[in-house]
């Protein structure tokens, strides 16, 4: 599913459920040792699904740490995102000089519980949501609202080091086409955020200036909602 919504140039793995030759290196064990057993498979799936991700990018595999906000940090010159819930996990790679911020989310195409969309989602999302409801009722178009944000901050957050608020993000889906776009309302940081030694030098001066608009596609089938955003890296 997620091949659908991405380029060519993003290697995805997908589970749909937990495959017993699915291990954690000592390090990511280490982070769920004490967690309940459902939070442990699911850590340990995604994780396989990053390293075989990796391996079909042509990149060695190795463990999968949380960075700085938790966001996952990523080998070499790569980009990734990781996206896992009830039924489903998924992990995206591409190499940074193909892609410059990536993001996937799943979630069960269900609605959101009450009182979510209101907290979540800014007056005109919520007009865009009612429209939709009475044109397209067949889409749970508040839990779809809520994926798209989670992609937009997982794309924004680890290319920039800044927390995302959902009210910082104005999202309008295009029903017809399967597409989104991200209007983002934060302030651009002052300056990206610099990466550990492993990962990407950090930007030179004159580096291109930060989108303030991100583009995404979006499924819905079996019984989930995927989002997606892939910013191409400017030639």
């Amino acid at each position: 599913m997620l091949q659908r919504i991405l380029p060519h140039c993003v290697a995805v793995a997908e589970a749909r459920d937990d495959p017993p030759e699915a291990r954690l290196y000592p390090e990511e064990a280490a982070l769920v040792s004490r967690a309940e057993d459902g939070r442990r498979r699911e850590f340990t799936t995604v994780r396989h699904c990053a390293r075989q991700a990796m391996a079909r990018l042509g990149v060695p595999t190795g463990p999968v740490l949380p960075g700085r906000h938790g966001a996952p940090r990523w080998p070499g010159r790569t980009v990734g995102s990781l996206t896992h819930c009830d039924g489903y996990r998924g992990a995206a790679l591409a190499r940074d000089t193909d892609v410059l911020m990536l993001g996937i989310d799943a979630e069960r195409h269900a609605p959101l519980p009450p009182g979510i969309l209101e907290a979540i989602a800014l007056p005109q999302e919520l007009r865009r949501v009612s429209d939709h409801r009475a044109r397209h009722g067949a889409v749970h178009w508040d839990r779809l609202l809520f994926s798209a944000k989670e992609a937009v901050y997982k794309a924004w957050n680890p290319h920039t080091g800044q927390r995302l608020e959902f009210e910082e993000a104005d999202i309008a889906f295009d029903p017809d086409a399967g597409t989104f776009t991200a209007r983002l309302l934060a302030p651009p940081p002052a300056q990206l955020l610099a990466p550990p030694p492993a990962q990407l030098p950090a930007p030179p001066t004159g580096a291109p200036a930060l989108p303030d608009r991100l583009d995404g596609r979006w499924t819905v089938d079996e019984g989930l909602i995927l989002t997606a955003i892939a910013v191409p890296t400017p030639r």
